[in-house]
């Protein structure tokens, strides 16, 4: 034992660099959020613990469990359904639902659900339908729970639809070939075949739809049901107990992490193996025409409910409210979200590309398993994130005033509080796994020899890195930042805590119409996000269809 700790010491003072080192300090700077989390623990609860944990906590539990339930139930059905069908069969309008089908992303769920409420309220297109075929039904209600499922489900299935949609069009026709040789029509096929197959891409985009469950408020709050993120919101704001909001923000982390790890055991105790190279890509079918119409009606049901709907609601409303609107206030608030959102883009794929590069030229197999840590940002919702920032930024901030009062006579404000700083800081945390992921993918298409040769010409990391990664990678990095950059727009828990006082964003603008029951009011903001978001989501499936 000695002697093997004594060669692991020896190796680590051998090869450790400045490669290494960069990995470490960059995991550490991402890592210091949900560090600290964990041991603010340890300083024990507020004083309305004990009657949230007994009047509140179970029905944070329940309502959160329940969502993330529900909406990976819908979700499944409307993403792999569209999938499949859009894969598998020739249909009229096919092509362009296949990119449609994307641009539900591109709304926040707290906008979809601020216009599901305007359809279905008193007054509004499906009342007004009812009355004008003459039927005499109540009015659906859907500011609850079953509603906010639904809502959520609508606006997440492009997760689940974009990985599956991947998996789809690489399957192999042999399988569907091997059901038929068995006498199996295609319908047995799917569920027998390809649909076991295909499960880790649907675990993979379920995942995803859960952590934007959890990490939901907007919607939550404006739909008056209680979850763990509105409970974090309520013990910060309303009882004023940051250490409160932290044991809540603690246990979401546990919750959430538990879902991961449960799912991944599950998953390594089978294999899931698809040979396409030996068998022929699946090759689309052309139905009769009866069934045509039906396919098409299907795979075009969810961008109906999950982006049409929701953008002809609202524009409705911001037809209304042309005339009332302030264009220069709007246009500040445009411009200020812009701003911030390009900044932490651009920060959050600079940082994805250090620990990526760090990590490479790394040779520890520790390091680079410990930097794997610092994109673990995306699984910790928002709210969470914005805890873990401002309690560290607070305590910093506080020590640097008492230094300079003790050694100058200085009396300073705050550095890092309520700043950009410390904003842009926590989207770089939130967001690094966005921006890493594509880059990661990318740099696995740039060939090994291209590197060497340029180092065999004497040309340095930094130098190889310039000249001939970056324009390889030149497409990752656009769809990178065009990816952190929506994410960025539509982030409403973390930016509620963080946004420095003199900045306005859209999210903000818009939710706190809605809260005030200025709905109409919130159009606008709600729309310009959506025009920001759908413009780079359609730039992007081109760039993907296109490398």
């Amino acid at each position: 034992m000695q002697n093997r700790f004594r060669k692991f010491l020896l190796r680590n003072r051998r090869d450790f660099n400045r490669w290494s080192a960069s990995a470490l300090v960059i995991t550490l700077l991402i890592g210091i959020p949900p560090i600290f989390i964990f041991f603010k623990l340890f300083a024990g609860p507020g004083e309305s613990w004990e009657a949230i944990a007994q009047y509140l906590l179970p029905k944070y539990v329940q309502n959160s469990l329940y969502i993330a339930l529900v909406s990976s139930i819908l979700t499944i059905f409307l993403g792999v359904s569209s999938a499949w069908l859009s894969t598998r069969y020739e249909f009229p309008g096919r092509k362009p639902l296949e990119w449609l089908l994307i641009l539900p992303l591109a709304i926040p769920s707290y906008i979809t659900a601020y216009a599901y409420a305007g359809v279905f309220d008193y007054g509004g297109p499906w009342i007004m339908l009812l009355h004008g075929l003459s039927l005499n039904l109540d009015k659906i209600d859907v500011m609850n729970i079953h509603g906010l499922s639904f809502v959520l489900s609508v606006s997440l299935y492009p997760y689940v639809y974009v990985a599956c949609r991947a998996f789809f069009q690489q399957q192999s026709q042999h399988l569907i070939e091997a059901s038929q040789v068995l006498g199996k029509n295609e319908t047995y096929g799917f569920f027998k075949l390809i649909l076991p197959i295909a499960r880790p891409a649907i675990a993979g985009g379920v995942i995803l739809v859960i952590m934007e469950v959890l990490n939901d408020y907007g919607a939550a709050k404006y739909y008056g049901v209680n979850t763990f993120t509105t409970g974090i919101f309520k013990s910060w704001f309303g009882y004023k107990e940051p250490e409160t909001a932290v044991y809540l923000a603690a246990l979401l982390l546990v919750i959430i992490f538990s879902l991961i790890l449960i799912e991944q055991a599950h998953r390594r105790r089978k294999r899931f193996v698809v040979d396409t190279k030996s068998g022929k890509q699946l090759q689309r079918l052309k139905p009769r025409r009866a069934k045509r119409g039906l396919i098409t009606a299907i795979v075009a049901l969810p961008v109906l409910l999950g982006f049409l709907v929701p953008v002809a609601q609202l524009m409705y409303w911001a037809v209304l409210n042309f005339s009332e609107i302030s264009w220069i206030d709007l246009n500040r608030v445009i411009m200020q979200s812009l701003s911030i959102a390009a900044l932490a883009a651009g920060f959050c794929v600079l940082a994805a590309l250090a620990l990526l590069i760090a990590g490479h030229w790394n040779p520890l197999g520790w390091v680079s398993q410990i930097s794997k840590f610092g994109i673990l940002g995306y699984a910790i919702p928002g709210a969470v994130i914005a805890v873990g920032v401002y309690m560290p930024s607070l305590f910093v901030d506080k020590w640097l005033i008492r230094m300079n009062r003790q050694l100058f006579s200085l009396e300073i404000g705050l550095f890092l509080t309520g700043t950009a700083t410390a904003l842009i800081y926590a989207y770089v945390v939130r967001f690094l796994a966005v921006a890493y992921n594509p880059l990661s993918a990318g740099k696995q298409n740039v060939q090994q020899s291209l590197l060497e040769a340029s180092q065999s010409l004497g040309k340095g990391v930094f130098r190889t890195l310039w000249k001939v990664e970056l324009p390889l990678l030149r497409s990752a990095l656009l769809g990178a930042f065009i990816l952190v950059f929506i994410d960025v727009m539509k982030e409403l828990p973390l930016t509620l805590i963080l946004k420095p006082y003199d900045v306005q964003t859209l999210a903000i603008e818009a939710y706190q119409y809605a809260s005030d029951e200025r709905i109409i009011e919130a159009a606008w903001p709600s729309l310009m996000i959506v025009f920001t978001g759908v413009f780079p989501v359609i730039f992007l499936n081109r760039l993907i269809r296109k490398d």
